[in-house]
C-alpha cells in the first residue's frame, strides 16, 4: 500500500500489527484534570496574540503563566491554604 492509502490510524495498526500508545512518559498514569472555563477563555484569547508577537517573553507570559497559575489554583484546594504562603 501506498502511503495516500493509510487514512486512520487504526488502519496502520491493522496492517502492521502495532499498537499505539498516546501516553507515556512520567505524567502516563496520572488522571486527566478539567481545567477552569476562565483559563480556557484565556488561552483562546492569548494564543493568537502571542504567536503573532512570536517571542519567548510573549509565549510565556500570555501562554505558560496562566497555565501555571491554573495549576497553583487546582493544588491549592488540596492543599491547607493556611500553608500556602509559607517557605
Amino acid at each position: 500500500m501506498s502511503y495516500s492509502q493509510f487514512t486512520t490510524l487504526e488502519m496502520i495498526e491493522a496492517n502492521f500489527d502495532i499498537t499505539i500508545v498516546d501516553k507515556v512518559g512520567i505524567f502516563a498514569n496520572l488522571p486527566e484534570s478539567q481545567y477552569s472555563d476562565f483559563l480556557g477563555q484565556t488561552l483562546q484569547e492569548n494564543i493568537s496574540l502571542a504567536l503573532a508577537i512570536n517571542t519567548e517573553k510573549a509565549r510565556s507570559e500570555l501562554i505558560v503563566t496562566p497555565i501555571l497559575v491554573e495549576l497553583r489554583k487546582m493544588t491549592i484546594s488540596k492543599r491547607d491554604y493556611r500553608n500556602v504562603w509559607r517557605k
